[in-house]
């Protein structure tokens, strides 16, 4: 008999081809996970996966039951939707992705407060960028995903996806004291040549924002360290080794060490709220309420 654990498994290993993702969308172990797909091949007596260099991918076999496995992970994750949007219950996994920045800076306080206001809510945090999430929002194996959007480099987020905007900030020029440009009010932005650069790692919206800035502005930029966490690229400006772009939200915690610059033309990026437009449940909606509430506060517009 094939249970349906297994089948959401082999769905997930289906989705992601890569069983240490699955276990980590999942929130079990790579052995677990290798072991349900072992026992439902016994179960369905075929092989459903091979090796394919560091990955694995489907057989034959394998394809024709991810259909069905899709299939009936949808059609609970509707169910569940439906049960809880008829209750209007907020309980149960609220299953968060998110930039580092804001999950650090808006996300802890907004949990502390529905835990509080909802006992029975479950909720859990992935940090990441979005290009890495949103497939799995898609897939459901997210509720909503905190992203990024920069102005000069909009974010192209696919059909399916609906964002809520939480705020409009601008990202000035952080620089060690001492630097030429650190007692200036402005700085235009092709000036900035020769400097070396710390920004997330490439990929993500924040890297990919950057270089297209200076691009524009025909700065040739060398982007030498690369970290996901703006707390630790803050580090690295007040250590002298690199300059970099930070948004307003983080700008509290840098050293005391760094100074900011403004930017001529302005930077600036909007912070949103990823999640799918058939998948808000009760949670989801609290989620966003308490999300854009927290989003304005003073002190996260000062």
């Amino acid at each position: 008999m094939i249970t349906w654990e297994r089948l959401r498994v082999f769905a997930a290993v289906a989705r992601f081809g890569s069983v240490s993702e699955a276990a980590a969308a999942l929130h079990i172990t790579g052995p677990a996970v290798s072991q349900h797909v072992r026992k439902l091949e016994k179960e369905v007596q075929c092989q459903l996966v091979e090796r394919d260099g560091r990955g694995i991918r489907l057989t034959s076999a394998g394809h024709i039951l991810a259909g069905s496995a899709h299939t009936m992970v949808s059609t609970l994750a509707d169910a569940e939707r439906d049960l809880a949007n008829l209750h209007g219950l907020v309980a149960g996994p609220l299953r968060i992705g998110g930039v580092a920045s804001v999950l650090r800076t808006l996300v802890p306080d907004v949990l502390h407060r529905l835990i509080e206001r909802h006992p029975r809510l479950e909720p859990s945090l992935r940090d990441g960028e979005a290009v890495d999430m949103i497939p799995m929002l898609q897939a459901r194996q997210l509720d909503a995903v905190v992203t990024e959007s920069w102005d000069h480099h909009p974010a192209h987020l696919p059909p399916g996806v609906r964002t809520t905007l939480l705020m409009h900030e601008d990202a000035q020029l952080a620089v060690p004291e001492g630097h030429p440009l650190a007692g200036q009010e402005f700085v235009a932005l092709d000036e900035l040549h020769g400097e070396l650069w710390t920004s997330c790692p490439a990929g993500s919206d924040a890297h990919e924002a950057l270089r297209q800035l200076l691009r524009a502005h025909e700065v040739e930029a060398e982007v030498r360290y690369c970290v996901s966490d703006y707390a630790t690229q803050l580090r690295l400006v007040a250590a002298g080794l690199a300059v970099t772009l930070v948004p307003r939200v983080v700008r509290t915690s840098a050293p005391s060490s760094v100074r900011f610059v403004r930017c001529r033309p302005t930077v600036s990026r909007s912070v949103l709220v990823a999640t799918g437009t058939e998948t808000e449940t009760p949670r989801v909606r609290a989620f966003l309420a308490e999300m854009s509430r927290v989003a304005n506060l003073p002190e996260h517009h000062t």
